[in-house]
């Protein structure tokens, strides 16, 4: 495909409200649209990576900031179990964390930690000519341990391309109720800098060629951010929701259907 084959960040959508079968006081609000896609990670299969001229670098390029002191603590027990036939950037081990800042909410730059960039990639990033395997090498190890990628990897790696949000929802009889929103990761979600990518799989039909829907396929990150019974929950919904027809279909999953050889 070529280059401009994305859609656009605006269209139609349908949302599932329900609410937490663990928090009476908290609404779970998911974008249907988006979970019953057929989006899938292409990395290393036609990703076009975020920098236009690191295609085989994927989103890895900018390093990933932790959430918090526990997401970078899991991270660097994982590192320690990385060996040197598996990392490629081994030796940079003393700088895979680096302190920086990123903008909050408001746009203040707030401290943050990150993983480092080692030669215009994440510290962990294997490149493809390396022996001891391509990607990354957190994700290698977790397989290797059989362990889920997202028990090594910073969260961040692994939620994209799912955002959770947060919000309070203030009633009119004096009330309040929690809303967690679970969505599409798109280029804003990146703040200014997503609309600077040079691709991004969201609103690529090259990456919507899953064999299965989002919801189903990306199970056990749902399960992590929303609890193992509002995903249950969650998983009724939007089995019913497809078996009784999607009108608002995500444009990326109907154009790769479009593209799709005939049998």
């Amino acid at each position: 495909m070529s280059d401009n084959e994305e859609t656009g960040l605006d269209f139609d959508r349908e949302w599932l409200e329900f609410a937490d079968p663990n928090d009476a006081d908290t609404i779970i609000r998911a974008d249907a649209t988006w979970l019953l896609s057929r989006w899938t990670c292409i990395f290393g299969q036609g990703c076009k990576g975020i920098e236009a001229t690191l295609p085989d670098d994927g989103c890895c390029v900018h390093g990933a900031y932790f959430t918090d002191a526990d997401d970078e603590k899991r991270v660097r027990k994982a590192a320690a179990r990385l060996a040197p036939e598996h990392w490629q950037q081994h030796r940079k081990v003393a700088a895979a964390v680096v302190a920086d800042t990123l903008a909050d909410d408001d746009g203040i730059e707030q401290p943050a930690r990150k993983t480092d960039v080692v030669d215009g990639a994440c510290v962990f990033h294997n490149r493809r000519d390396f022996d001891g395997g391509y990607g990354c090498s957190l994700h290698a190890q977790a397989l290797r341990d059989g362990a889920h990628p997202m028990d090594y990897k910073p969260e961040v790696c692994w939620q994209v391309p799912v955002k959770r949000d947060f919000s309070t929802v203030h009633r009119a009889d004096g009330t309040s109720v929690d809303i967690t929103w679970i969505g599409e990761f798109d280029r804003r979600a990146w703040g200014s800098g997503g609309h600077e990518f040079g691709w991004w799989c969201t609103s690529a039909p090259s990456a919507h060629v899953g064999a299965e829907p989002l919801y189903r396929s990306y199970r056990a990150e749902l399960t992590a951010l929303i609890g193992e019974a509002a995903y249950a929950k969650l998983v009724e919904l939007c089995a019913a929701k497809e078996e009784a027809g999607l009108v608002a279909v995500h444009p990326a999953t109907r154009k790769a259907l479009t593209l799709r050889p005939r049998a």
